[in-house]
């Protein structure tokens, strides 16, 4: 017989899609080795640093938005509240990083994916809105994976 779904159900999905976008390959959607921290450890602080044209993004204001967008959605979902005064644009400006700036700047990413999986795991109960920013959080951080995958490989093609 069949069980219908439940919350935990979908909290279960989410949490392992994040998994395998940040670390652990399941086998769902990435090849092993291409979740999002082993990729970034294979980045250096001058390729993180280079756009792949004039229009794009460095992999480094990549990050900074990516963790900027975790700890929003991360905070939205503990408090229940749409946050206000939000800077987007300042997600994005970054400037050349250095060893220690990008080795900080993956830190971050590391404190915020952490925190987001702590979330999502002790959620007992889900709104629509608190569903909806789960997947928001899972698409979004794919996506971004992705785009600093593909820079990558822009990157290190030009060499």
């Amino acid at each position: 017989m069949t069980q219908s779904p439940t919350p935990q159900h979908f909290a279960n999905a989410i949490l392992e899609i994040l998994e395998e976008t940040f670390d652990t390959h399941h086998g769902l959607y990435l090849d092993g080795g291409d979740s999002m921290f082993e990729t970034l450890a294979t980045i250096s602080a001058d390729e993180a640093s280079r756009p792949v044209s004039p229009s794009c993004a460095a992999i480094a204001a990549q990050v900074n938005h990516t963790t900027y967008y975790l700890d929003v959605l991360v905070q939205e979902l503990e408090t229940g509240a749409e946050l206000a005064n939000l800077d987007w644009k300042a997600a994005w400006t970054i400037g050349p990083v250095n060893e220690e700036n990008w080795t900080t700047l993956v830190a971050a990413l590391r404190t915020s994916a952490d925190r987001t999986m702590a979330v999502l795991r002790a959620k007992t109960s889900w709104s629509e809105d608190d569903a909806f920013g789960a997947v928001a959080i899972a698409v979004h951080t794919a996506y971004h994976l992705g785009e600093i995958r593909r820079a990558l490989c822009t990157i290190q093609n030009r060499q």
